[in-house]
């Protein structure tokens, strides 16, 4: 009964279901005993709509005693065949008191002749309304049940999605830090100075990265300055063999995207363009929104004589941001790579959001 009156709707349609049946209880009163039709409703709604509640609260609270699937089936049968016939007396005794008062006013639209075939009709229809109580709170229980243990699921399956998430998000860092440290310590020995400054860069830059942690989502704009920072680490290890260009319409900046998603790209970029490659190059990074769809790119060059370039995308870069872009997008995202002569790029597409459309 509580599912069913936790909501207007509900409550509405049990008892327009009761007033019919009223409506109807009346008709047939008035054909069975000759009453006027004006007597039978009378007599016959008011007690339909008190026993709608009577009985059922009754069945709600025995259906929640006896569930259904228990293993206790002959004692539910029972037990509601019992409170049936019982609630079905009980009627009988309430409809004969309701008449009364009716006949005690003294009116030609006030009450009927009571005999033994309408005594018998309504302890019959008080225990098959009865029972038609209990199949209904039985259906209500079991719909709400299903919908609970579906919903809890859905949030076991976000809650997983989000730990997943989470846990890719995590591989970026260490990777990132060790790669550094390496560098650090490398130019320990050569240029003091540098490694100082490459130490302040990096801990500025685990300091913005950690602002970052705390949103599911920031605007590419946030995300390029982020990069940037990145680059001006790596830049005092490669001196001027690393050049970078932007081109990043206005309207993709304000676009949000998951954080450091474009991170790992850029570094992979450093780790196996740059890098093998003695005359260095220049990192390309253009975005650009095209209506609903945010197109990012990243672009360096590559020594055609190295085999350590990732194009099959086993790298951690390349396969984390394939996983995260999945988990965050479904199938309205994509990822595609590839090598075209001494360059090699990706290419990412996902949905266009900003912060007043929504995430």
């Amino acid at each position: 009964m509580q599912e069913i009156s936790s909501s207007r709707r509900g409550t509405v349609i049990y008892l327009l279901v009761w007033l019919f049946l009223g409506i109807a209880l009346g008709g047939v009163i008035s054909l069975a005993s000759d009453a006027p039709l004006a007597n039978a409703m009378l007599f016959a709604i008011p007690m339909n709509l008190l026993y709608a509640y009577a009985a059922g609260y009754s069945a709600y609270y025995l259906c929640r005693a006896y569930p259904l699937g228990s293993g206790r089936t002959a004692a539910t049968a029972l037990v509601l065949t019992v409170a049936a016939v019982v609630s079905g007396f009980l009627w009988l005794v309430l409809g004969r008191s309701w008449n009364g008062a009716c006949l005690m006013l003294d009116v030609a639209w006030a009450g009927i002749a009571f005999n033994a075939q309408l005594s018998a009709l309504i302890v019959g229809l008080g225990i098959l309304l009865y029972g038609f109580a209990a199949a209904v709170h039985y259906l209500v229980i079991e719909f709400v049940r299903a919908k609970g243990a579906e919903q809890r699921e859905l949030e076991s399956l976000l809650m997983a999605q989000e730990a997943e998430l989470r846990m890719l998000r995590t591989q970026i860092d260490p990777h990132f830090l060790f790669n550094s440290l390496n560098s650090i310590s490398a130019l320990t020995s050569q240029d003091p100075k540098a490694a100082r400054r490459m130490t302040l860069e990096l801990a500025s830059f685990f300091r913005q990265s950690l602002g970052m942690e705390a949103h599911k989502k920031v605007t590419l704009d946030e995300e390029l300055r982020l990069i940037r920072h990145f680059l001006a680490i790596e830049q005092v290890r490669f001196g001027a063999r690393l050049l970078v260009e932007e081109q990043v319409d206005e309207q993709a900046a304000a676009c949000l995207v998951p954080p450091m998603i474009i991170q790992p790209l850029v570094e992979n970029a450093v780790k196996h363009g740059i890098c093998n490659m003695p005359e260095g190059g220049t990192i390309r990074v253009t975005a650009r929104r095209d209506g609903s769809i945010l197109h990012i790119r990243v672009d360096n060059p590559v020594d055609l004589d190295m085999a350590s370039v990732r194009s099959d995308g086993h790298g951690i870069g390349l396969t984390n941001v394939r996983q995260r872009l999945a988990g965050v997008y479904k199938h309205e995202a994509s990822i595609h790579w590839g090598r075209i002569d001494n360059s090699f790029g990706v290419d990412i597409a996902m949905p266009a959001q900003t912060g007043e459309e929504g995430e």
